[in-house]
């Protein structure tokens, strides 16, 4: 498996490969966590590592593209106001929109997603997604917040048309201290589900840059 930081547009070299792999997909992993390093982004990271050795026992190989939507947060606030998107914005939505399989996963502010990510998936067309598979993922101080994967995760990623799969994952602050074992297996369980969905579908082509800003400067104008 091969991991990249997008919203940087550098990499962080490679974390696993194997030889004798005859396909190769990609993963995208968006984060909307605030700190440096974050729960939201140590879960993405997690999940991401599940569904690569998922795909390597497919025999296939994972390509891993991290989006940290903090690193952003200007460039998405400016092209919001100014239907201008900045490089390294387009870049970070053109990993979303390319990747084969997306791995989701909000910090959860006043009982929903941030609106931070809120922020950065509005930039993504309605059908932007449509039959892509997702695993939405959330994290918070308090289990009592575990229903924000049914009542506003699903429902968001529903209306990009994407296929959202049966396991979503919360993770609660004591889940990382306490039961740990539990929250690994949930993560394993929801790395497998979106292995195969993935390997079930051709990969996809790579979108050229200058027209993915085209199209994300047409979709910017739209909006109110």
């Amino acid at each position: 498996m091969t991991l990249r930081d997008a919203s940087t547009g550098g990499g962080a070299g490679p974390v696993r490969q194997h030889a004798g792999m005859s396909e190769t997909r990609r993963i995208a992993v968006l984060t909307a966590g605030t700190s440096a390093p974050s729960s939201s982004r140590r879960l993405g990271d997690r999940l991401a590592a599940a569904t690569g050795a998922a795909l390597e026992r497919r025999g296939i190989a994972a390509e891993v593209d991290v989006v940290e939507a903090r690193t952003v947060a200007l460039d998405v606030a400016t092209a919001t106001l100014t239907r201008l998107p900045s490089p390294s914005l387009a870049r970070a939505l053109a990993t979303v929109l390319d990747a084969d399989g997306l791995i989701a996963v909000s910090p959860v502010f006043n009982a929903s997603y941030s609106g931070l990510f809120k922020s950065f998936v509005d930039l993504l067309e309605p059908a932007a997604l449509a039959a892509r598979p997702v695993v939405v993922a959330a994290t918070g101080g308090s289990e009592r917040h575990s229903l924000v994967l049914d009542h506003a995760l699903r429902p968001l990623f529903g209306y990009l048309h994407a296929l959202v799969l049966p396991t979503g994952i919360y993770a609660a602050r004591a889940d990382w201290f306490g039961d740990a074992g539990a929250l690994g297996a949930r993560i394993d369980r929801a790395g497998e589900e979106l292995a195969a969905a993935i390997a079930a579908l051709p990969a996809r082509e790579r979108s050229e840059g200058a027209e993915f800003e085209a199209d994300l400067e047409d979709l910017l104008r739209s909006v109110d």
